[in-house]
C-alpha cells in the first residue's frame, strides 16, 4: 500500500471504508495485523521515545488521525483530503454495524473500570447481536494482573481488540504482548469508548473536518492537554521544514 512521508513519519491515505476493508481481509485471512494511527501528538511521542519507534515498525497500516496533518499532506501537494482523517469517533459505529454483520467478536481494554460497560451498553442498544467484551485499563501491565487480562483476552477469541489506554501506553502494551495476542486485528483507540460513554464531551463533528477539534478539547481539559496542542508542535517546525526542502529539491 502506498505510504506517505510526513514529519518524518509514514502514513497511509486511507478513508473509513478502505480501513474496514483492510479489518475484513484480515480476519477472512485469519492474520495478526496491527493497525496503528498517527496525529501531531504520536509524532512528537516518534521522535523522542525509542519504544514508539518500534511499535510503529511493527503496524502493518498507519491512518491518520489529525486534520492538520491532512491540512500539511494537501500543502505538499501530495493529494490528500478530509476523508483521509480518520477519528475514531467517526469510525466506530461503522465498524460495529460491520462487526455485527459478520458476527464478529470485538474486546475493547482500556478506560477507568465501568467507563467501557457504559459505552458498550450504548452499543449494544444500537446492534442487540453484537458480541462484546470489556476489560478496563487501569492495571500493572507488567505484573499478574496483565496475565490475568491476557487470558480473558484469549478465553473471548475476539476478531478484533480495540486498545484505549492513551498514548503512548496503549502503544507499550501492544508491544510487549503482541506475541501472546491471539487475535486478527489491534488497534489503537484512544479514548473513543471515554466519549462513546459521556465521560468526556464529544467535539462537534464539523470542528474535526476544519482541524479545529483540538480547540473544544483544550476548553473542557486544559491541564491534559495544554502541552499537547500549545507546546508539542513548536518541536515539530524543523520536521516541517525537512519536508518543505524535500519537497522543493524533487522540482
Amino acid at each position: 500500500m502506498t505510504h506517505y512521508s510526513l514529519l518524518g513519519v509514514k502514513v497511509n491515505a486511507l478513508t473509513i471504508s478502505e480501513l474496514n476493508q483492510l479489518i475484513g481481509q484480515a480476519v477472512d485471512r485469519k492474520q495478526k495485523s496491527i493497525i496503528a494511527n498517527h496525529n501531531l501528538h504520536s509524532v512528537y511521542l516518534f521522535h523522542r521515545q525509542a519504544k514508539m519507534r518500534s511499535f510503529y515498525g511493527l503496524a502493518d497500516y498507519i491512518h491518520i488521525d489529525g486534520m492538520p496533518l491532512v491540512f500539511w499532506a494537501y500543502l505538499l501537494g501530495l493529494g490528500l483530503q478530509a476523508k483521509n482523517r480518520i477519528t475514531y469517533v467517526d469510525w466506530l459505529k461503522p465498524m460495529m454495524r460491520k462487526a455485527a454483520e459478520n458476527n464478529w467478536r470485538i474486546f475493547y481494554l482500556g478506560g477507568r473500570p465501568g467507563v467501557a460497560e457504559k459505552a458498550l451498553r450504548k452499543i449494544k442498544d444500537e446492534f442487540p447481536d453484537l458480541k462484546t467484551q470489556c476489560h478496563h485499563g487501569f492495571f500493572d501491565m507488567h505484573g499478574a494482573s496483565n496475565q490475568e487480562v491476557l487470558a480473558e483476552i484469549t478465553r473471548f477469541q475476539p476478531q478484533l481488540l480495540l486498545v484505549g489506554m492513551g498514548m503512548p501506553r496503549q502503544e507499550y502494551w501492544i508491544l510487549d504482548n503482541v506475541a501472546d495476542l491471539t487475535v486478527n486485528v489491534v488497534l489503537t483507540s484512544g479514548a473513543c469508548f471515554d466519549y462513546l460513554a459521556g465521560v468526556i464531551p464529544t467535539p462537534p463533528r464539523w470542528l474535526g473536518k476544519i482541524g479545529m477539534e483540538w480547540v473544544y478539547r483544550l476548553a473542557h481539559e486544559p491541564g491534559r492537554l495544554w502541552k499537547r496542542y500549545l507546546w508539542e508542535p513548536w518541536f515539530l517546525l524543523p520536521l516541517g521544514f525537512r519536508d518543505v526542502v524535500r519537497l522543493l529539491k524533487k522540482k
